[in-house]
């Protein structure tokens, strides 16, 4: 089983992002994972999920679980801890979709 740094060296660099926007059916963002230390692992999956799939759906958030590795078997004993994981989670059990826009990082 892969650890959660090995994954995250797999994924596609995230430079050109400050953040992803996610929204759920109505339109309403739900939530904004940003390019910053403590987000920047979730940053990466959200980004590869999206750009596999299109958005977050239950099948790329069973995806993520996978890439978040020993982090979601965290998340699983300790709800609250782990928001981002936490989101797949609910997701699959919901069986509904989150949008996701991308926000890119100003050029330098």
């Amino acid at each position: 089983m892969s650890t959660f740094q090995a994954n995250l060296k797999k994924l596609p660099g995230i430079s050109h992002l400050a953040a992803i926007d996610l929204f759920d059916a109505e339109g309403t963002r739900v939530a904004r994972i940003e390019n910053k230390p403590g987000q920047a692992g979730s940053l990466s999956i959200y980004n590869h999920l999206a750009q596999i799939h299109g958005a977050i759906t239950p099948e790329a958030a069973r995806r993520g679980l996978e890439l978040y590795a020993e982090y979601a078997d965290d998340a699983r004993t300790h709800p609250g801890s782990h928001p981002n994981i936490d989101r797949l989670f609910a997701v699959i059990g919901e069986g509904k979709s989150l949008r996701i826009k991308h926000v890119f990082a100003p050029v330098v």
